[in-house]
This record gives structure tokens, C-alpha cells and sequence, in this order.
């Protein structure tokens, strides 16, 4: 029986008794799940002992959950009473999005799934219509792409967003998700530095939706050093039949244009941008407004990954400077989509889009898989850590018989840090990002390391502050192979240099406070308001922005468009993992974070939110605009 470690973590907030109550009452509920699972194997062993046919393959529940079969059966009346949904004519709807009671998901054994590796996006030889600054036919009604002239497109590419199949564990039904190309995780991107593309975003989500989420989008690459118009501005959603206020017409599809160039060409001719503000590990996710949470629920989001001529992507490379970081995207580079999500009764995906404060789930998934396994060679690899969920906080360790071990933390938030960072935990909010690389050659073979998460997390407030022992395993490390050549890959002492921020005389120093009144999500005491800006800011021009926490709640604190430096937090240095750029800030309750940040190159509008979905949803938005 797994015991609490009785320890804050630094910086902890004291625990509420009834949440504490509640983490208790889920810790038994997880025991009688693995109780029922464990007296479930039992009976399949001994079924299949005596030569008779096994079971279905859903665990036992209790006996007043439903089965998958008598879950889908919900009429109008009963619809009011279970959460369910009919066709109001006292039919049944369809059953990928049957509704049964939440919260009481059937038992889901870890590590029976390999762990699934996103395929690599493949260009286009062409599309139709062809591409142009201006919208074209059947394109919604965007702006002009204001880098056409100076970066135009070399590299096309067509990604289609729609429902598919897809099985999250072999003992949940097949039910339909919402993905990039039908996938979830979306392809994974692979692009460079100095070659711009253009991605056709086609919207082919099904008219006749049913459940929660809504069919427009609007999808932003996170964080991009992008044009406003290709942002994903959370107004600029569309499908074929409606269209977003910011946008001024519907369609089919929307050609977003990604420059892949480095931020402030002004200062850095040369180079067309500053080499220090190169990105590495970025994602792409829906953002329609007020629907961004559902919707990556559902399943829309994927990686895109960004090589330069330091962090060049070939650990073979032996061109001055080159990192040479272990390398082979699906390889020995492997994205890693970290998720929670809840299940009902029945095994279907649940989630309440009313719930202001939202829902922890409680099954861990990576790469949209519940605790899969992954085979490793006896060699470094490159794990860039995502945390894609709507609300819950990650800490996760690594782990071999009982011991943690030690990793290089070597990026955040996408951004290289100036050196590795020797350490045994990795904590991630939500949209945070962390690149990590673990030698495998310090394990004997048959070695079973696992990914840890110890953070305790019960509800929308945020992490409580206690680590817990031994925690979650939520990944399964199987080394069960010795590498077919040599490891060439190394991790240097030194990886991008970064400059001290200095903050100029006479900054102009804003003050964002979030926070919770009358029930509703703020920023600066108001709600989103898509049409008008917050502030109007000049290009090129640095500001210290002040973000504060106001309240018993964390925030995640994401601000589109540009990475920034962390000053200050709670008027100390921040630590060794937060001295890099940034573009996700945590905001716990009571915190104040000073940032110094410049956005660069492009005009238009932006936003600033919190990336808990749930609270970016009712509207704890900022828009800001960037004019010349």
C-alpha cells in the first residue's frame, strides 16, 4: 500500500482538510479498481486453466455502474437525469458518445500498449488552389500574410482535421476521437530554420456533432515566432457553415504561413534574428475561443519540432558548433504527449464543458495511450516532454528499482538552456515543455525504468504541494537491447549561449493580475474581450510585465508570439530550469513573476491567457496588439 510522503514541496500552500478527504477517497476508489482488476486476472487464469472461453475483456465493475451495452441506451427522459444524450424524440444517439456515469471507469492495467510514436508529416507536391498572400477560394477570411514577400513558402503541407477511430487501452471501447489527420497525437512536423512552409489546415470535422467540444477551429502553433494571422487567434475559427469575429468570412480550410526565421532581423541582419531565441520543441493545438478545451481533449494536438545549426538534429555532425544531441526523430528523439483524462462507466471519454473549475482525470496517458511501454537500446536518448492537459500538474521522477535516478534537463519550453542541468524531477505545468535526454547505457539489460509522477493533484485549484510515495508509474522504460552501432551522441557542457537580460532605464512596467471573482476567470478584474486590445504595445520596444496570482488557485501563464526572461520570482532569482526563455509561467497561489520581454517583426494581435483550458475557456484571456 503506497504511503503519502508527509512533505511540502518548497513554495507549498497548506492543504484544505475536504481536499485532502477527497484524495483519500480517490486513493481507495484506486485501490478497489486495482482489487477488481487483480480478482478479474485471477478468473481469466483460471478460466483459461480449465479450457474455458475467457471473459469479455472489460474488468468488473460495480453493481450499480452500467456496461457498455446498457450505457448507450438513454432516452429523452433519462438524458435530464444521467448527463446522457438523445435525439429528443426518445432515441438513442450514437455511440461513440454514449454517456454513463463519471468517475467510475472501468480498470485499466498499465504497460499491455507499446508506446505509439506520432509519424513525420510529409510535404505536399502541390495544392488547390494554389497558395497567395491574400485568402484564396474556399479559405476563410483571413488578413494578408504579412511575411509572404520576404520569407514565401518553400515547403507545403496539407493536414486535415477529423474524426476517426482510436483506442486509448485494450479494456476501453474503440471510440472516436478529434485529431490531426485522424491521429492523436497529430503527425509530428520537422522543420528548419530559414525554410519557411505553409500548412493548409483543413477543417473536416463532422457537421452533425454530438458530445462536448465544437466543430470550428482555429489552430495555434505554440509558441511560434508566427504573424498574427497565423497565430491561432482564438477568434479566427471557422468551418464550411460559421466563422470566428476576427475572421470575415467562413471556409473550408485556412493556409497558415510559418516563417521559421529567428526573432528581431532589425538587430541581426546577419543572421535575419537573434540565434539565441532558436526554438526547439513547439506544439500545435486547437484554440477556439471557448472551446479550447474540449477540443484538445478530444484530441486535437501534435508536435512540431524545429532544428537549427547548433541543435542541428544529426548526432553525427561534426561541423563546428553542432550539438550533436542524440538525434532520429522517432528514434532517439521521441516526443512525449504527457495527458490525464477521466472515462465513464462505459469506458468513453467524459468531460464536463460546464465545470468552471474543471475535471482531474484519473487515467495517465502518453502519446494517447493509457501507460504504455517503450523499448530502449543501452544508449542516450532525446525525450521531449509535453504536458497537454487541460489542468493537472506533472512531477515527474525516474525510476529503477526503487531508486531515482538522474537525467540531463537540457531544454524549457522548447528553448535550450545555456547548460544542462544535472537533476533526479521534472516538473511541468500545463503547455509546458521540457527536453530531457537519460543515458541507458548506465542500466544492465532487462532493466525496467519508469516515469514517475509524484505531484499530488485533486482538483482545479492545482497541485496541493505533496509528493507522493511511491507515485504514479505512468511509462514504461524496457531495456532490452544493445544499441546496433556505437553511441556517437553526447550532451556538451555549454548548449546555447544566453545573455543575462539586462532591463533598460525607464521600462514601461505592466501589471497582469489573475484571478478569480464572482465565480469568474480575470485578468486585471475583466473578462476576454476578442475585439478590443488590453494594451497596444510597440514593436521592438522591451517591457518588464509583472504577472500576479491572485487567490487559492495556480495559473499556467502563456503568452503567444514571443519567449521572455524571467527576473524575478517572489523577488528571488528563479531556478537553474526557469533561467532560459520562456513562454509558460507558473503562477501559484499568491506568486508574483517579473518578466522582461520584446516582441519583434510582426503587428497584429495577440493574447496572453491562462493555459489551464478550463479557465482559458471562461474567458481569463488578454488580447494585446503589436503595432509598427
Amino acid at each position: 500500500m503506497s504511503q503519502i510522503q508527509e512533505r511540502e514541496e518548497e513554495g507549498g500552500a497548506a492543504v484544505n482538510p475536504k481536499r485532502r478527504l477527497l484524495g483519500a477517497a480517490m486513493g481507495a476508489a484506486g485501490a478497489a479498481a486495482l482489487a477488481a482488476q487483480a480478482a478479474y486476472e485471477v478468473e481469466q487464469a483460471a478460466a483459461a486453466a480449465a479450457g474455458a472461453a475467457p471473459a469479455p475483456a472489460t474488468p468488473p465493475a460495480d453493481s450499480t455502474a452500467k456496461t457498455p451495452s446498457s450505457a448507450g441506451k438513454t432516452s429523452a427522459k433519462s438524458s435530464s437525469d444521467d448527463g446522457g444524450k438523445s435525439d429528443g424524440k426518445g432515441g438513442d444517439v450514437r455511440d461513440d458518445f454514449r454517456k454513463s456515469t463519471p468517475g467510475r471507469a472501468p480498470a485499466t492495467p498499465p504497460f499491455l500498449v507499446p508506446l505509439p510514436i506520432p509519424e513525420i508529416k510529409r510535404p505536399e507536391s502541390g495544392l488547390s488552389p494554389e497558395p497567395d498572400k491574400y485568402p484564396v477560394e474556399d479559405e476563410a477570411g483571413r488578413l494578408p500574410h504579412q511575411a509572404w514577400d520576404r520569407h514565401r513558402p518553400r515547403v507545403f503541407y496539407r493536414l486535415r482535421v477529423k474524426e476517426e477511430k482510436h483506442s486509448f487501452h485494450p479494456h476501453l471501447p474503440e471510440q472516436k476521437i478529434w485529431g490531426y489527420d485522424g491521429m492523436l497525437p497529430g503527425p509530428t512536423f520537422v522543420a528548419r530554420y530559414g525554410e519557411p512552409i505553409l500548412v493548409r489546415i483543413e477543417n473536416d470535422l463532422p457537421r452533425d456533432h454530438v458530445g462536448f467540444g465544437s466543430p470550428e477551429i482555429s489552430t495555434h502553433l505554440h509558441n511560434g515566432h508566427t504573424p498574427s494571422e497565423s497565430d491561432g487567434f482564438p477568434g479566427d475559427y471557422y468551418s464550411r457553415e460559421k466563422y470566428g469575429p476576427t475572421l470575415t468570412r467562413a471556409g473550408r480550410f485556412k493556409d497558415h504561413h510559418y516563417p521559421n526565421k529567428l526573432s528581431n532581423s532589425a538587430d541581426f541582419p546577419d543572421t535575419d534574428g537573434d540565434p539565441e531565441g532558436a526554438l526547439g520543441t513547439l506544439w500545435y493545438h486547437d484554440h477556439r475561443m471557448e472551446f479550447t478545451g474540449p477540443n484538445v481533449y478530444r484530441g486535437l494536438a501534435g508536435f512540431y519540432l524545429v532544428f537549427d545549426q547548433l541543435d542541428t538534429g544529426d548526432e553525427k555532425d561534426t561541423r563546428p558548433g553542432a550539438l550533436r544531441l542524440p538525434s532520429g526523430v522517432g528514434e532517439y528523439d521521441i516526443p512525449l504527449l504527457f495527458q490525464d483524462k477521466s472515462f465513464d462507466s462505459g469506458g468513453y471519454l467524459y468531460f464536463n464543458q460546464f465545470d468552471p473549475e474543471g475535471v482531474v482525470g484519473e487515467k495517465f496517458l502518453v502519446n494517447g495511450k493509457i501507460q504504455p511501454y517503450f523499448s530502449v537500446a543501452r544508449r542516450k536518448y532525446r525525450f521531449r516532454a509535453l504536458n497537454g492537459s487541460s489542468l493537472r500538474f506533472f512531477q515527474f521522477y525516474l525510476v529503477h528499482e526503487g531508486v531515482d535516478q538522474r537525467f540531463h534537463h537540457i531544454a524549457n519550453d522548447g528553448n535550450l538552456l545555456s547548460a544542462p542541468v544535472l537533476t533526479d524531477r521534472l516538473r511541468l505545468t500545463p503547455a509546458e515543455r521540457g527536453d530531457i535526454v537519460v543515458d541507458f547505457s548506465t542500466f544492465p539489460l532487462g532493466s525496467k525504468v519508469y516515469v514517475v509522477n509524484r505531484l499530488e493533484h485533486l482538483d482545479g485549484r492545482g497541485p496541493t504541494g505533496r509528493l507522493l510515495t511511491p507515485g504514479t508509474q505512468i511509462l514504461r522504460f524496457d531495456v532490452d537491447r544493445e544499441p546496433a552501432e556505437p553511441d556517437v551522441s553526447q550532451v556538451p557542457a555549454v548548449l546555447r549561449p544566453l545573455r543575462a537580460p539586462v532591463v533598460p532605464r525607464n521600462t514601461r512596467v505592466r501589471k497582469w493580475e489573475f484571478d478569480r471573482e464572482n465565480d469568474l476567470w480575470t485578468v486585471n478584474g475583466r473578462l476576454f474581450d476578442v475585439t478590443k486590445p488590453a494594451a497596444v504595445i510597440k514593436q521592438g520596444v522591451e517591457e518588464v510585465w509583472e504577472l500576479q496570482g491572485k487567490g487559492s488557485w495556480s495559473h499556467p501563464i502563456h503568452i503567444h508570439f514571443e519567449e521572455a526572461r524571467i527576473l524575478t520570482r517572489n523577488g528571488a532569482a528563479p531556478p537553474l530550469h526557469e533561467r532560459g526563455r520562456k513562454d509558460v509561467f507558473e503562477l501559484r497561489p499568491g506568486e508574483t513573476v517579473r518578466i522582461l520581454i520584446c516582441f519583434e517583426d510582426y503587428v497584429g494581435k495577440y493574447i496572453m491567457h491562462c493555459h489551464n483550458t478550463i479557465h482559458e475557456d471562461h474567458h481569463m484571456m488578454v488580447r494585446f496588439d503589436i503595432v509598427p
